[in-house]
């Protein structure tokens, strides 16, 4: 894996490294992994070389100076195209960078390039593999960042989620990863899914190097000091969301018995979400076929038969069941917010267990999917594995208005599991 971020970004300030270093270690890095992974559509070399140069020749830019990022292919880039791993989008070039690829540019971070996507980031897999084991699944949508990051690449890509496409990824490929609440920051520039569900997310390796690209994002230098003391959290298994994987389940209470040890108080989270499932898929499916109409009506032939079916379906569900999807929604979130008023984060499985043998497939996002149409920011701490070495992920999700509290807690919680 790659060097943290956090040092990767230590290291230019003290001039122990260059971004000109950085930019050509990574391209050597793509080179060696990529016939193998698979993570990236487009390289610009050329484009990041000229930018590592530049910021090496002037003044320090920002916190994030130097620093080599993937940005997931249906996120604009200027000069770039952004394909959204469709032939609808084939040689799509963008005009401008989307906002969020505006300000980690502002923060100092150079663009190598884009990384592989899903189809339009729904279930049509691409060719990317898991770095941690080639048979397996890296996940999605957001494949080709978690995949960069994992295979030692960029110290920090770009990613979205609509249901579980940057904590699920994560999660199999060993790495940490960020999803703030819908909302909190602009999607513009982005292509467009389900408005209510969808926001940008991270990739890093490690969940401190999150709180770096949060604060940077931000414009803001103070990055959150590390949690010292020991965190209160909800425990929730997972099993009400769908099947968990006994190495799951293990994993998920051997992490339970060390936070506890180490002082964390953890208490069983036992209120209903599953039917928030069922609500996320009315929102996403309904909102799906008003943002991606045109498509399914002028080139039916031209979505995989996973995404035409999902469209196709999304046109038969009314606004009414749409708008109480998402106030059934709105009332447990509410339910859970009081809850976290007591608490910290609550701690579940990321996934339901390791990356699945086989590319033909992402792997089911239940586990994230009642969080994301609650609008509540979730973090994936990596640390555990399964007795073969299989990355296994947890995620904490938190109060949307404690963001930096969340990623503290994290942070904590990484360094216990370790």
């Amino acid at each position: 894996m790659t060097a943290s971020l956090t040092q990767t970004a230590r290291d230019l300030a003290s001039g122990s490294t260059t971004a000109t270093r950085l930019v050509e270690e990574a391209l050597e890095r793509l080179a060696a992994t990529e016939p193998d992974v698979h993570a990236w559509v487009t390289v610009a070399a050329d484009t990041a070389r000229e930018q590592a140069r530049a910021l090496d020749a002037g003044p320090h830019r920002g916190p994030l100076h130097g620093v080599p990022f993937g940005v997931k292919d249906i996120i604009d880039v200027a000069g770039l195209p952004t394909e959204c791993a469709s032939p609808l989008r084939a040689g799509a070039v963008a005009a401008a960078d989307a906002w969020v690829v505006q300000r980690l540019r502002a923060a100092g971070a150079v663009v190598l390039g884009k990384t592989v996507t899903t189809e339009f980031a729904y279930f049509e897999p691409g060719p990317t593999r898991n770095p941690r084991d080639l048979s397996r699944t890296p996940g999605g949508s957001s494949s080709g960042s978690a995949a960069a990051v994992a295979a030692g690449v960029v110290p920090l890509a770009l990613g979205t989620q609509t249901a579980g496409s940057v904590i699920r990824p994560a999660a199999f490929c060993g790495v940490a990863s960020y999803v703030p609440p819908v909302g909190a920051l602009s999607y513009a520039g982005v292509h467009p899914m389900c408005p209510s569900l969808d926001t940008v997310g991270f990739f890093a390796p490690a969940v401190a190097d999150l709180a770096l690209v949060r604060t940077a994002v931000d414009g803001r230098a103070d990055v959150p000091v590390a949690r010292t003391d020991a965190p209160t959290l909800l425990l929730l298994r997972g099993d009400e969301l769908g099947p968990v994987e006994p190495e799951m389940a293990a994993a998920l209470e051997s992490a339970a018995t060390a936070l506890t040890a180490a002082g964390a108080r953890l208490t069983e989270l036992t209120t209903p979400l599953s039917p928030l499932i069922d609500d996320h898929l009315t929102v996403m499916e309904h909102e799906a076929a008003i943002s991606m109409r045109e498509d399914l009506t002028a080139h039916p032939d031209e979505l995989s038969d996973i995404l035409r079916t999902m469209l196709e379906k999304g046109t038969t569900v009314g606004g009414a069941a749409h708008d109480a999807a998402l106030a059934r929604a709105a009332a447990q979130r509410d339910l859970l917010l009081g809850l976290l008023g007591d608490a910290d984060a609550i701690l579940l499985p990321a996934a339901p267990g390791p990356a699945p043998v086989g590319l033909g497939a992402t792997g089911n996002p239940a586990m994230s999917r009642p969080f994301q149409l609650m609008n509540m920011p979730a973090v994936a701490v990596p640390g555990l594995a399964t007795t073969g070495g299989l990355p296994l992920g947890v995620q904490l999700v938190g109060h949307p208005r404690r963001e930096d509290d969340l990623l503290a807690t994290a942070a904590w919680v990484e360094a216990r599991l370790g």
